[in-house]
């Protein structure tokens, strides 16, 4: 996975879990906002009831107790209401913001719920005179709102904070990766002199370590792999030649009846000898393909080719090694004609693009599909064939790839040899069928 899809995914899950909290901590702080608001609130109902009855008591003989009065307005808002009844339940005295009936018709001390109010009732005297202080339930609510919001706003400018704090940190603990990334993308592992050096973080120094230690087992391997190839293609093409030459002998004085049976086996030979000599050429170092421009009818007329037609539409001009693209055809044609088809049509329909179409039975897109994808995920285990999978090799050597196409008659494959503009023409040329 590459860095910055890291990134996003951390980044991600930051938002959502920056979400849950802000809600679980909103609704939190909203239970407890509203349980201690209601106590801090009756708490101010009890100390203002407390408060006016005193003074109500030391100016009692003020009162008129004949009809209802109304103290005058206080300037600004007032956030309680308070009411003071006479034995019989009626007002006889109100604050500004009270109503004018009474918010309780049965005396009652302590605290109390009426419509839309929360009161808090206290006796004045022995008389039956009680004082009603009161809220409403709206002022109630939209302090407890307040304080909630208070709350969560704080809450959520932390967890903001925090949320940035830990993306930056993020980014700086991921940024000796993002190196690590682009040493690895120059990194050359079959190189006995590569090494990715001393490490930005000592807790990455093991993964420096453990790669230079690969690197080194894989430079090992490669060279052994060139001595083999070195000494394997001495080993095979020596006795191979001298199978050739001494087949050649037999052709001139044998009898004219085993000439075709020794011809046979001479074109099996030479057949052996181009195949061995394409694995061997796998085997060599890592420069790369021997390329040099190359006509493909030039090179096919070069190909021990028996039992087969072999047809070349247009000029079909490329850019390749031509043993390993021998070797490759070699053994693409080879396998139309042992699976019966006699004429083989070969062109070059973009740059780097070679198509063989065969006129044989052909595979049915099951199978078809079956052998791509085996092909893709180089499981040459699955069935696909020394030709399929030497073809595949050669491709993937020159940057390309094979590609299996659907036909309606025959068998079709173009093998991409151009790197990465090959395969596009190859995509494009897929898409337009």
């Amino acid at each position: 996975m590459k860095l910055p899809s890291i990134r996003r995914r951390l980044a991600r899950s930051l938002v959502v879990w920056f979400l849950l909290s802000g809600f679980f901590v909103a609704s939190a702080v909203w239970l407890a906002a509203r349980h201690e608001a209601d106590e801090l609130l009756d708490d101010t109902l009890r100390a203002s009831a407390e408060l006016i009855g005193g003074l109500l008591l030391h100016e009692g003989q003020g009162m008129v107790e004949s009809r209802s009065t109304k103290m005058p307005a206080a300037s600004g808002a007032e956030r309680f209401a308070w009411q003071v009844l006479n034995a019989d339940g009626l007002v006889i005295l109100r604050s500004n913001a009270a109503p004018s009936a009474a918010l309780r018709t049965t005396p009652g001390a302590g605290f109390s719920d009426a419509p839309n109010w929360r009161l808090y009732g206290l006796a004045l005297g022995q008389d039956g005179r009680m004082l009603y202080v009161a809220q409403t339930r709206d002022e109630r609510l939209e302090a407890q709102a307040e304080i909630t919001l208070s709350a969560v706003l704080s809450a959520l400018a932390v967890g903001l904070m925090g949320q940035l704090w830990v993306r930056f940190k993020i980014r700086h603990e991921l940024a000796p990766l993002q190196t690590l990334s682009e040493r690895l993308a120059a990194f050359e592992p079959a190189d006995a002199r590569a090494s990715l050096g001393p490490a930005e973080r000592e807790e990455l120094q093991p993964v420096h370590a453990a790669i230079d230690e690969l690197s080194s087992r894989l430079a090992e391997r490669a060279s052994n792999e060139r001595a083999f190839a070195g000494h394997a293609s001495h080993a095979l093409r020596t006795p191979l030649a001298g199978i050739d030459a001494q087949l050649a002998v037999a052709l001139v004085e044998a009898p004219a009846e085993l000439r075709p049976r020794l011809q046979r086996a001479r074109e099996a030979a030479q057949r052996l000898q181009h195949v061995v000599a394409a694995l061997l050429g796998l085997f060599r170092s890592n420069t790369g393909p021997q390329r040099r421009p190359l006509d493909v009818a030039e090179l096919l007329a070069r190909l021990p080719i028996q039992g087969l037609a072999v047809r070349v539409n247009g000029p079909a001009k490329l850019s390749a090694d031509p043993d390993l693209l021998a070797a490759a055809l070699l053994n693409l044609l080879d396998n139309a004609r042992r699976y019966g088809a006699t004429e083989v049509t070969v062109d070059v329909p973009a740059a780097g693009l070679l198509r063989l179409h065969d006129d044989g039975p052909g595979l049915t897109s099951a199978r078809l599909a079956e052998l791509q994808a085996a092909l893709d995920a180089r499981n040459y285990e699955s069935n696909t064939g020394l030709g399929l999978m030497l073809a595949e090799r050669v491709a993937t050597a020159h940057g390309g790839a094979v590609r299996l196409v659907p036909a309606e008659r025959g068998f079709c494959v173009e093998l991409a040899l151009g790197g990465e503009p090959a395969l596009g023409e190859l995509a494009r040329a897929g898409a337009g069928r």
